[in-house]
């Protein structure tokens, strides 16, 4: 069983908004960081947000500081992405981490983290 796994992706027009889902059947939900990645072909992994526990601790890469939202959704052991105003070059495959909390903080480094998902494919069309 995947220990880690997003869902939520699909087409989606540019300007419009995106909710992605990441949880961890296998993992304690509440012993983890979580973070969001993305990867368009031909380019680096590139961090799209991390959070820890409260929706507060979220930390948000450069390219969509003010248009995402991470949150954690603790009754459903589940961690949100909201993407808005979407645009032709947020199209990726978006890939959720783990790591433990004694990692230290929530990370913008895909190297700290030791659980990956498969990834979701999110193509913004324009």
């Amino acid at each position: 069983q995947a220990q880690v796994v997003e869902s939520g992706g699909g087409f989606v027009q540019a300007g419009g908004s995106l909710r992605l889902s990441c949880t961890a059947p296998t993992l304690k939900f509440d012993d983890y960081y979580f973070a969001w990645f993305r990867q368009a072909p031909g380019k680096e992994r590139e961090a799209v947000s991390c959070i820890k526990w409260g929706d507060t601790s979220a930390r948000y890469g450069n390219s969509v500081r003010d248009r995402a939202t991470m949150k954690r959704e603790h009754a459903k052991d589940t961690a949100i992405l909201q993407l808005s105003r979407l645009k032709a070059e947020d199209t990726a495959m978006y890939y959720c981490a783990a790591v433990h909390w004694y990692s230290g903080d929530c990370s913008l480094s895909s190297d700290r983290y030791s659980f990956w998902g498969r990834g979701t494919q999110v193509t913004v069309s324009s």
